[in-house]
């Protein structure tokens, strides 16, 4: 895996700050933790190091918010996203033992920043997808959740194009984003990428910036709107994934 203690002492000074933007957005939205932190933290950390840490981390998430504003999820579309989810699992997980890190580094860094332009340019859906949309949805989602742990910009272009409450919107995906952490740390597991004292260490360390992200993120999401949210998330997602994505592509 990886040796903690030879880390650049920038690490260990930015990662609590990157773990709090992080949750956050987190606490805005019901998703983004992994694709505002990892292209960050990529730059010190491997990919397959990061995507299991952020697993158990968004298991914290889950327990930290508890059943707080579930009552306001769409159980409907969670029954028609997770069945698919679970099939980019078996998907997604064969790619992420198998793809040399850089190249994960470039797709990762291409996809954060090609999905916050395109929250910047589209804030809002303004008509109703079809229902049939949730087989590639959770296909997608949930392979691009195993390899990035970033599943969650598709997840939320799919419910946003089928719900129209911010409330419900943010609630279901913050149900579905705590399965597929839940879900995925198993995969992983058995996997053996997430029972190592790197990773381990790391739960522990960040786990307490994780709660003060959430709860600096759920005080903000009631004075903005939802376009103003996905605007501002895009923002944040074309500075990190552009400057990883440009990094990968020069490193030897």
């Amino acid at each position: 895996m990886i040796d903690l203690a030879d880390q650049s002492i920038w690490l260990y000074v930015l990662a609590p700050f990157v773990i709090v933007l992080a949750y956050t957005v987190f606490g805005l939205s019901g998703f983004g933790s992994t694709v505002i932190s990892v292209p960050i933290l990529a730059h010190w950390l491997p990919v397959s190091y990061l995507v299991p840490l952020m697993a158990l981390l968004d298991m914290v998430s889950a327990s930290i918010m508890g059943t707080q504003g579930r009552k306001h999820a769409s159980y409907k579309e969670l029954k028609r996203v997770i069945p698919f989810m679970f099939v980019g699992f078996v998907v997604g997980v064969t790619l992420l033992v198998g793809v040399p890190d850089r190249y994960l580094r470039i797709a990762l860094g291409a996809f954060a920043a090609g999905i916050g332009i395109y929250s910047i340019f589209n804030p809002v859906m303004h008509r109703s997808v079809s229902a049939w949309w949730s087989v590639p949805a959770g296909i997608v989602g949930g392979a691009v959740a195993t390899v990035f742990g970033a599943g969650g910009p598709i997840y939320a272009t799919y419910l946003s194009g089928r719900l129209q409450d911010k409330t419900e919107i943010r609630s279901t995906m913050s149900l579905l984003i705590s399965i597929s952490a839940f879900s995925r740390a198993l995969v992983y597991a058995i996997e053996g990428l997430i029972l190592k004292a790197a990773v381990l260490t790391g739960l522990f360390a960040l786990a307490p910036f994780v709660w003060m992200g959430l709860k600096l993120g759920n005080r903000i999401h009631v004075g903005l709107t939802q376009q103003q949210m996905r605007r501002a998330i895009g923002v944040v997602l074309i500075l990190t994934g552009g400057s990883l994505f440009v990094r990968a592509l020069l490193s030897a």
